[in-house]
């Protein structure tokens, strides 16, 4: 089979398994979401008494009513369709709430990537090649700390460090320009940054190592090459590729990461509203978002495996039985 039918059939696999991982996450999300005792009428009610027509009708608006098989299939097809049900709380579309908040964390997603990149990939560089210096002492050094502070923990000790250096600076509040959101983000990004500089430091570090030990930059240097190319053009381009795959991890990480900073720097995203209707049970909401982390988590990491497979020309993208 030809190199590109390969890769087709690579991609193809890819992506029914992509499928087969969210109808199984699905499926755990319903069922979870459910083990509690608290009656979703109860929590709809708001603790109210009413008469049992009302009840009755409650349950038939949001399929209480029916089998819990088929509740799943009417959640799973409304999905489908871009319809995600009705909040228990305040009565309105599901996605009307996570699309106003959805914004806000896929910025602090963003900026936190981009400011983990530009941090981490020049450390791992100077690590890998200068292996055993004082540079390479103090990189490795930072990642430990980094990859020993939780984010939440540390959101918690620079607001107390920062409201006392500088009074003034607002932790809370909403923001209207770029250059306010930049204000608000700047110290939510680095606490969720931190995890992903410690992990990508030390992986651009090991491969780095690796490749300017190979026989390739060991010829390199014989023919008089640069430096700088010999860094850059030979033992970076392929000590990157393992470094893309975890890092697109990583990014999905963060997503369930800036739950917990969101909330630590009273960010309206969608880590405020997860954690509200865990609270109070409002089950559509909590699938919603739940269900939401879970696709743009996996696609990122299926896009990079494909990525991976079409940039890499040695990969051995599988066989059709």
């Amino acid at each position: 089979m030809g190199r590109g039918k390969e890769l087709l059939w690579y991609i193809g696999k890819k992506l029914a398994q992509f499928v087969a991982v969210l109808l199984v996450v699905s499926v755990l999300i319903f069922v979870m979401v459910r083990l509690s005792n608290i009656d979703p009428v109860a929590v709809i009610l708001g603790g109210k008494k009413t008469s049992p027509e009302t009840i009755a009708a409650l349950r038939s608006k949001f399929n209480l009513d029916k089998p819990v098989v088929q509740q799943y299939f009417i959640w799973l097809g409304g999905m489908l369709r871009g319809d995600f049900g009705i909040d228990f709380k305040y009565q309105q579309p599901v996605w009307d709430l996570i699309a106003a908040r959805l914004p806000v964390t896929l910025w602090l997603v963003s900026i936190s990537t981009v400011l983990a990149l530009v941090i981490c990939i020049p450390l791992g560089v100077i690590g890998g090649v200068r292996q055993g210096t004082w540079a390479d002492r103090a990189s490795s050094l930072f990642s430990l700390v980094a990859a020993a502070c939780p984010s939440f923990f540390l959101g918690v000790a620079m607001i107390a460090v920062v409201s006392r250096v500088s009074p003034g600076t607002r932790f809370t509040g909403n923001y209207h320009t770029f250059g306010e959101m930049m204000g608000r983000m700047w110290m939510p990004a680095i606490c969720l940054a931190l995890g992903m500089v410690a992990l990508g430091a030390r992986i651009i570090r090991t491969g780095m190592m690796e490749q300017m030990q190979s026989g390739y930059v060991q010829t390199a240097r014989a023919k008089g090459l640069a430096p700088g190319r010999i860094v850059l053009r030979h033992a970076f381009q392929n000590a990157v590729i393992p470094f893309l795959t975890v890092m697109s991890i990583q990014v999905g990480s963060m997503l369930v990461g800036a739950v917990m900073v969101e909330n630590v720097f009273s960010l309206a995203g969608v880590g405020g509203l997860l954690i509200s209707a865990i609270q109070s049970s409002n089950y559509p909401v909590v699938q919603a978002i739940t269900m939401i982390l879970v696709f743009l988590f996996l696609l990122i990491t299926t896009l990079v495996d494909i990525l991976y497979a079409v940039i890499d020309p040695r990969i051995r993208v599988g066989k059709m039985e």
